[in-house]
């Protein structure tokens, strides 16, 4: 999903940039269409953070540029100000004036305009919160807080809106539930957004687009769907979710042999038959099969309310997981009949530096 579309909002192309004299992101290419909401991830110190500064004004290009609404705010060289590029910022902090009521923070933005109190009311009304205009930031909660500082944001009415990990600060559920909030908010008013966070949770409730970030380079800027399962390389899929790789070898350009037998999936891949691969497995790839021929031995479980996240041990002494619903409940040590369901094969060439039998792999999902 990154080929250029007319109705591209935010445009960076071949973008580079940094700070102190360091470059962290490199050629980066990536568009936002107006109304969308993306959401850059990846793991820390990997350019996310950097190129949210950068679209906000407050890096430089060393190299590329940075367009909105057609306009170029970037480009090495210059600099278009932050004041003057209609976009809104929501920060980690909230960074509300503490000596400003709730009204008087949110019509900060715009406090010269001649609807200056009409919009005010209107903003406050939208995240609910009119009936606490008059308190300060410190008579709120986290959440109040934070929705503060989006009515603030978006008081201006920006052309585009920048939350940098926006709900690090609040608890899990909070953090659950203001998050489906804030997206319905930005959905209702067609606002296009972009967010950086850690927690992947959070930017598959989010986000249209997730950009996976590794090293100062975007890996793949998708749907969270396409994400899950259909990632362009092994970091990605590796990164998104939890997975393991299996070693395999191609028996077809659709089909792989492996010590859980023949995974078959939807797509085609141009390697020739006997090539080493790594088949991307996911928890809820293996299926409870009381009649299959296929035994693991349970040695953990979790449950998680809904379903079951049980750790399973093949009889090689490999190891993988599987999610089954908590209406079943296997017990420690029980032998259990397992299938596997990956009818979205997803599979890698195999590092050729891996030993062969290095069957199966634990991806390093955070």
């Amino acid at each position: 999903m990154n080929s250029q579309t007319a109705s591209a909002l935010l445009e960076i192309d071949s973008l580079s940039c940094g700070y102190n004299n360091q470059v962290v992101v490199k050629a980066l290419n990536m568009h936002l269409n107006q109304g969308d909401i993306g959401c850059l991830l990846g793991p820390s110190g990997c350019g996310k953070t950097t190129t949210l500064r950068a679209i906000a004004g407050f890096e430089p290009a060393a190299a590329g540029s940075i367009k909105l609404a057609g306009t170029i705010i970037s480009r090495k060289g210059f600099t278009l100000a932050p004041e003057k590029r209609r976009i809104g910022m929501v920060f980690q902090d909230y960074a509300l004036f503490p000596h400003l009521s709730v009204e008087q923070n949110v019509a900060f933005g715009i406090r010269n305009h001649p609807c200056v109190n009409k919009i005010t009311a209107e903003m406050l009304d939208l995240v609910n919160l009119g009936h606490l205009s008059k308190r300060y930031p410190h008579e709120l909660s986290g959440g109040q807080q934070q929705r503060v500082a989006l009515a603030r944001a978006l008081a201006p009415e920006p052309q585009l809106l920048l939350l940098d990990e926006p709900f690090s600060n609040l608890d899990t559920e909070l953090r659950r539930r203001l998050s489906q909030e804030v997206r319905d908010i930005l959905k209702l008013r067609g606002t296009s957004a972009i967010m950086v966070t850690h927690d992947q949770e959070e930017a598959f409730a989010m986000s249209d687009l997730i950009g996976v970030f590794n090293q100062g380079n975007l890996e793949q800027w998708d749907s969270p769907f396409n994400l899950y399962h259909e990632p362009y390389s092994p970091f990605v899929a590796s990164f998104i979710g939890q997975g393991y790789f299996i070693r395999g070898h191609m028996l077809t350009h659709d089909s792989v042999q492996t010590e859980l037998g023949v995974i078959s999936g939807n797509r085609a891949y141009p390697w020739s038959p006997g090539s080493a691969v790594d088949v991307l497995l996911r928890p809820d790839d293996i299926i409870d099969s009381p009649h299959s021929p296929l035994k693991a031995r349970v040695i953990g479980k979790t449950f998680l309310g809904a379903s079951t996240l049980y750790r399973l041990e093949l009889p090689t002494g490999s190891h993988l997981e599987a999610l089954f619903t908590s209406h079943i409940d296997h017990v420690i040590d029980e032998m259990v009949g397992i299938e596997v369901a990956a009818d979205h094969l997803v599979a890698f060439v195999a590092p050729s530096t891996v030993a062969a039998h290095s069957s199966i792999k634990k991806t390093s999902a955070l």
